[in-house]
């Protein structure tokens, strides 16, 4: 378990379990191919059977880091700050983004939307799973929308999530990776006959970067 001090801090969000951080190319999404430092926190109860970063679930595996220190080392490498998890908004966003945005920073979120919406976002992109649905601020204020298809009943659920969010968020449509070789060609068809979606690709992967 946390000391008690330090476990305070995290719920105050003024330190965060940190699992990793790293200056790359954003693989996935609208911005799919820019430059962006991510920040992956650890935490995560929603639990995709086929997340790729499951040693991200536990937040007692990831050290508590202050979010000055997050923030200084970020701002070394990119304008643009992604956060990503586990499920970052298990943790009270506030403190870290308002200190990012004073450096001028762009900030962007990858989330499930399990959790209400905390801090202050330049770009929201949320990723919805069925095991825990999003909360109505999250829907609300997402600018992207991105449905990972790992099976034909996705469709159903992408389209049902499209009714949920707000008008203005783009609509992605993702294969999930260890089924990319069936799921994609479904997705090429789907998109033409239902152009409001476009396909998102883990360009990343195909890359070989992280």
């Amino acid at each position: 378990m946390l000391k008690k001090e330090l476990q305070m801090e995290v719920e105050k969000g003024q330190m965060l379990p940190l699992m990793e951080e790293f200056y790359t190319i954003q693989g996935e999404g609208y911005h799919t191919g820019t430059a962006a430092y991510f920040i992956r926190v650890g935490g995560c109860d929603v639990g995709c059977h086929w997340c790729d970063v499951k040693e991200s679930w536990n937040a007692e595996l990831h050290p508590p880091t202050s979010t000055d220190t997050i923030v200084a080392n970020a701002k070394q490498y990119a304008k643009t700050i992604v956060i990503t998890g586990g499920e970052p908004l298990t943790w009270d966003m506030g403190p870290l983004t308002s200190k990012l945005k004073a450096e001028g920073m762009n900030t962007h979120i990858e989330t499930s939307g399990a959790y209400p919406l905390s801090g202050t976002w330049d770009w929201i992109c949320l990723s919805p799973k069925k095991t825990k649905l999003p909360t109505e601020t999250v829907y609300a204020h997402a600018h992207e929308l991105k449905v990972i298809i790992h099976n034909r009943h996705d469709f159903i659920f992408a389209e049902e999530q499209a009714a949920k969010v707000n008008g203005n968020a783009i609509l992605f449509l993702q294969p999930e990776w260890s089924r990319k070789e069936e799921m994609t060609p479904l997705i090429v068809d789907y998109v033409m006959s239902n152009p409001k979606w476009r396909v998102s690709l883990q360009t990343h992967k195909y890359l070989n970067i992280p």
